[in-house]
């Protein structure tokens, strides 16, 4: 690894002390407590991540950080640097802050350099509108004082308004549900779909409720809220368990088209939203609330699985109709975040409880494998709740009988999901023994991931070396892995989640980390 815990390293609070959002607390307040050393390291990280991206790829998408090479994935409007602005804002790297903040200013958000270049609607929600949108919510709150050009700043407002306006033919369905794939150039098409994901159609509320609220214009929050009716009021296809739906709905009626899902890829920042819409508002969104209640009360009666080898671990089952089945991902990890926070808002022990359960076991995968991370998917057995989960392959039955899953794709593409609960579970509880988990994952990833060019993914986590590298640094790897771990170690701010006595958080987290103003 290339930071030792026992390096000393300077905090440099002369140098940096107007740039770290204001403090709102003494170092140690209910157990929560910084650790300079460990935020610094992560800091370096960040940097050097950055500086890989600004050698080899800028002002492209994503860096090739082995290859020295980049790909325009993300419309090829620099999707790194403004997914990482407000990681960099946080930080307190002015620097690199005022670097995209010029990049942002030069972006035509109306099209494309490329002609039928198609992008996703909601990977450019996530990771463009939000970032320039909390960009703009920071460096007009709490970081205000970097010493920023107010021209710049403001620059981010309006470039999340045209890209919001680029992006509003989307909505142009029979239903209102909107269009997953648009194309700007040489002409707007939607790409006609029957169907999108809920993940996909439940993962735009909250960033264009926003932009709504800072532009004083209802239009952007008007055609999301219309598209989310269908998934508050579902119809079709039935649920399964109560609150939990199925996973495409249709673009011509919002019907919903299946009955399969659970907490992972295409479904989860759906259920993620609904009590994230009810902390930006308690007020307006307590039908959010009531369809988050009904799907967790659901998934901890239903979806809550013991692997046969280890009943101390909870894990969540996919369903398909009501046949349950055990499986699930690195993704789904988020989960344990989500129901902590949800318990702490509604103030529900049962709610606390299980975030931290889901929480502790999904790290398990991070300390059971030979690379300390944890794998892409996994399985198990619980004859309890499933008939067809399947034997765990010869060569893992072992590993199986030890850890209470076995990988069914290796792969670590530098998600950040199971920190992301690990933060909660430290806001929440104050106890140490999380900073120690994240710095554990850290450590690992440091050592396994880092190359000279930035950080590159895993082929196989079942492997001490990771396998092998995958030549690519997605953009969340700095708006998300790195962020979750710099706020776990790092100061006391009006930016942290305030999960402790009663007090209410100033920012709401979307789903790829910026943080959004509440109401």
């Amino acid at each position: 690894m290339r930071f030792a815990h026992s390096l000393v390293l300077l905090w440099e609070l002369a140098g940096t002390a107007l740039a770290h959002p204001q403090r709102v607390g003494p170092l140690e307040q209910n157990g929560l407590r910084s650790d300079p050393i460990r935020a610094e390291a992560i800091k370096r990280a960040f940097e050097h991540s950055w500086q890989g991206y600004l050698n080899y790829t800028f002002p492209h998408d994503t860096l090739h950080p082995l290859s020295h090479g980049f790909e325009d994935d993300r419309s090829g409007w620099g999707v790194t640097a403004v997914d990482a602005l407000s990681t960099a804002i946080i930080m307190g790297e002015t620097r690199i802050v005022d670097q995209i903040l010029d990049h942002v200013a030069k972006v035509d958000f109306t099209t494309t350099s490329r002609a039928n270049d198609q992008l996703s609607l909601f990977e450019t929600n996530i990771r463009y509108l939000a970032g320039l949108i909390s960009g703009y919510d920071l460096l007009q709150g709490p970081m205000r004082n970097m010493g920023l050009d107010q021209r710049k700043v403001d620059l981010l407002l309006s470039q999340a308004e045209s890209l919001a306006d680029t992006l509003s033919f989307a909505f142009d369905t029979p239903s209102g549900i909107p269009d997953p794939v648009l194309t700007l150039n040489p002409a707007r098409r939607i790409s006609g779909s029957s169907h999108n994901s809920i993940a996909e159609v439940g993962t735009l509320v909250l960033e264009w409720t926003r932009l709504s609220d800072l532009t004083r214009n209802p239009k952007y929050a008007k055609l999301v809220q219309k598209a989310e009716s269908y998934l508050l009021r579902p119809s079709g296809s039935p649920e399964p368990f109560p609150g939990m739906v199925g996973t495409t709905v249709s673009t011509a009626n919002g019907q919903f088209l299946d009955s399969d899902g659970g907490w992972s890829g295409g479904t989860d920042s759906f259920y993620e939203y609904l009590i994230k819409m009810y902390q930006y508002d308690p007020v307006a969104f307590a039908e959010y609330r009531d369809r988050w209640i009904l799907a967790a009360d659901s998934t901890i009666s239903h979806l809550a699985s013991h692997p046969s080898s280890r009943r101390d671990l909870t894990y969540l089952l996919q369903y398909s109709g009501r046949n349950l089945d055990p499986v699930s991902s690195h993704l789904a990890s988020f989960a344990g975040g989500n129901f902590i926070l949800g318990g702490v808002i509604l103030g529900e022990e049962k709610y606390k409880k299980f975030g931290l359960d889901l929480t502790n076991s999904y790290f398990n995968n991070y300390i059971q494998t030979p690379a300390g991370i944890g794998p892409e998917i996994f399985r198990w057995q619980d004859p309890s709740k499933t008939k067809n989960g399947g034997a765990a392959p010869q060569s893992q039955r072992d590993f199986y009988k030890k850890a209470g899953f076995w990988s069914a794709a290796g792969t670590y593409i530098l998600r950040p999901e199971t920190l992301e609960s690990v933060y909660y579970a430290y806001r929440m509880t104050g106890d140490k023994k999380y900073q120690d988990m994240a710095w554990r994952a850290f450590e690992s990833i440091n050592r396994v991931c880092r190359v000279e060019g930035g950080f590159a993914e895993l082929a196989d986590v079942m492997q001490s070396n990771g396998g092998g590298y995958i030549d690519q640094m997605q953009s969340f790897w700095l708006a998300e892995t790195l962020k979750y771990l710099y706020l776990i170690f790092g100061p006391e701010s009006s930016v942290q989640l305030q999960l402790q006595g009663g007090a209410r958080s100033e920012f709401v987290f979307n789903t790829e980390a910026h943080p959004l103003r509440v109401r």
